[in-house]
């Protein structure tokens, strides 16, 4: 997500819609702290399969999430936590509300299918 971006979620009513990858990787840090692996498989499982994100992809996303205010690297570790894996991350307050209002935007788009009668809405 570029800054840009970033400024329209708190400015704009309608903010605009995240990547599929950038949602997933916020999705993955909203169950708490993980470490970059933990949060690659994550969004695999999550998804499905659907989104499949190398690591190279996984922390340039990462990078900007973090200059955007939206992760920062996490200060504790599990007690019993193998002492070879990287960093831990985790959601900032604002993560978690840039994580809402795509929720609440998936949501409207859910609504308004639903809203449509069955024969526009298509095949199930």
């Amino acid at each position: 997500m570029a800054r840009n971006d970033v400024r329209r979620v708190r400015q704009h009513p309608d903010p605009p819609a995240l990547k599929p990858a950038v949602f997933h990787v916020l999705l993955a840090l909203a169950e708490g702290a993980t470490h970059g692996y933990g949060a690659m498989r994550a969004v695999r499982d999550q998804s499905g399969g659907r989104v499949s994100i190398g690591t190279a992809s996984f922390y340039r996303h990462l990078t900007r999430l973090i200059a955007d205010g939206l992760v920062v690297e996490a200060a504790e570790r599990p007690a019993d936590d193998d002492p070879r894996r990287g960093a831990y991350y985790r959601l900032t307050p604002r993560g978690l509300r840039v994580l809402a209002a795509e929720r609440t935007r998936l949501a409207a788009l859910v609504a308004a299918i639903d809203a449509l009668t069955p024969a526009r809405r298509g095949p199930a």
